[in-house]
């Protein structure tokens, strides 16, 4: 009044000027996260779906009601279930049991998963590896380094990107790959992607991040555009360029069953996202330093680590954050173990376990992945052999060209989910299976897997059977190190179980 124009509040000019597309979603305001305290004397232990399924697009009726998508979504998980259940049984002909024994097998299954996926039942796997009579075998080719894989929750089909900007969409049986294809700069500017601006005056496909969603409907690419890009995983068409990141996106996740997608950038924020309504949600804030690595379980958890030497658990709906402190420069990698216990990879070599109740690691495993003394990459040991010739990590020897301190840092690591078995990998010439011992609070080495390069990323089948390495001759954030001798693709190694 007075003839004085009304301003908006401060924070709407900023939601606005840094994303016009989504100003329609800021309809609540975000949540002030703010330290949870920690009982550092606590020594309370707490307790720790539906697989991807592709299917044509002319399968789908555009017209169909959310009633009809429901029913068809839950037939298709019946229908996988019924599959699993007849295949395990040796069932050739889907008659041969009654139909009340085979609902039955069904619930119980169904039941079982429920109970896996929400923490509350843990398959012991790690006592049932048995030791790996052969190695890793290269499975898709890439040109450059391979940056992120990504599985499919029905461990039947793969993702794959790398430097070179390629996304690859391949069958983990047979190895067949189909590759993305970019859209237009226009079209790329109609799915709201916005133009680099400052000294990134050229538009860069380089990708290091891939998440897909537990239906394997949506796909999420990021990289050093800075922005998040959604895919249809089943026409492997561009849909959406989200934007609102200023620097590098260098992880994504999706939360399990649900369209809720984590952003981490090295603007040290998380973003959620919705690919259902193809909407910016909030930013979570709190670290101080590049973001390198998140996770998501099916709680609205999100676990990340940075550079800034934490690891911070977001509690979205409580608004609130736990923080964890890390003897390592640098914290490379995370992963849930549970919904209150974690894993992280450090710079320094060392695996650490940690538990929600603990400020402090509760097991660390220091020189995890220490350089051998012998040139890794011409004398590698037998499979499941562990070597006894270790340096301490950063220690270089003359003799061994290429031989460098990032070689031992833990840049992957990777849990068949729902269960004990854990995988880490580096670029010191193995990939290193664990058994996690939550009982005892300890970290226990299993085997060692020989694969020449830098492990970027890694992905263990729900069914712990197999694991996928994406392997490069540079590390995934750098330059860092040069392996000439390593392949760049993604390799598979199969996992022999004692049967139950």
């Amino acid at each position: 009044m007075n003839g004085k124009k009304s301003r908006a509040p401060k924070s709407a000019i900023k939601r606005k000027v840094a994303d016009p597309f989504f100003h329609d979603a800021f309809k609540k305001h975000k949540p002030n996260f703010h330290d949870e305290e920690i009982d550092s004397d606590s020594d309370d232990d707490p307790e720790a779906h539906a697989g991807g399924v592709f299917r044509p697009p002319d399968e789908f009726d555009d017209t169909e009601t959310a009633d009809e998508k429901r029913k068809r979504l839950a037939n298709d998980v019946l229908h996988r279930y019924k599959e699993a259940v007849r295949k395990d049984r040796g069932d050739e002909d889907p008659h041969t049991d009654s139909d009340r024994d085979e609902d039955a097998l069904v619930a119980e299954r169904m039941k079982q998963d429920q109970l896996e996926d929400s923490g509350r039942l843990r398959r012991l796997l790690a006592s049932r590896v048995l030791k790996p009579t052969s190695g890793f075998e290269l499975l898709v080719k890439h040109r450059q380094s391979v940056t992120a894989v990504a599985l499919t929750g029905d461990d039947a089909q793969g993702f794959s990107a790398s430097k070179d900007g390629n996304i690859l969409h391949w069958d983990v049986e047979s190895g067949t790959a189909v590759k993305y294809k970019w859209p237009g700069d226009d079209v790329l500017k109609s799915h709201g992607f916005k133009p680099p601006q400052g000294r990134a005056l050229k538009h860069s496909k380089q990708v290091l991040a891939l998440a897909v969603s537990s239906d394997g409907r949506y796909l999420a690419s990021g990289g050093l555009d800075r922005h998040v890009h959604l895919w249809d995983a089943r026409t492997r068409e561009h849909i959406q360029a989200f934007s609102g990141h200023k620097g590098v996106v260098s992880c994504l996740t999706f939360r399990e069953g649900s369209a809720e997608l984590f952003s981490g950038s090295y603007d040290r924020n998380v973003k959620i996202w919705n690919a259902d309504d193809r909407a910016y949600v909030e930013s979570l804030f709190g670290h101080s330093s590049d973001v390198l690595d998140i996770n998501c379980l099916r709680k609205e958890r999100v676990l990340a680590v940075g550079r800034d030497r934490t690891m911070q658990l977001f509690k979205v709906p409580e608004g609130t954050r736990l923080k964890f402190c890390a003897p390592a420069s640098s914290l490379e990698s995370c992963r849930f173990v549970t919904n209150d216990e974690f894993l992280s990879g450090a710079d320094d070599g060392s695996v650490e376990l940690w538990n929600v109740n603990k400020k402090k690691p509760v097991c660390i495993v220091k020189n995890a992945h220490a350089v051998l003394k012998s040139n890794i990459y011409n004398e590698r040991n037998s499979v499941g052999e562990v070597s006894a010739t270790r340096k301490e990590n950063g220690i270089c020897n003359s003799g061994i060209s290429n031989c460098l301190s990032a070689q031992s840092w833990v840049s992957a690591l990777t849990i068949s989910r729902g269960s004990d078995l854990a995988a880490s990998g580096a670029g010191n010439g193995c990939v290193r299976l664990w058994a996690i011992e939550s009982e005892v609070k300890r970290i226990r080495l299993l085997y060692d897997l020989p694969l020449v390069g830098f492990v970027n990323s890694l992905a263990f089948a729900k069914s712990g059977k197999f694991l996928l390495a994406g392997v490069g001759q540079e590390p995934r954030l750098g330059r860092w190190g040069l392996v000439p001798a390593a392949q760049n693709g993604v390799s598979i190694q199969s996992i022999e179980l004692l049967e139950t």
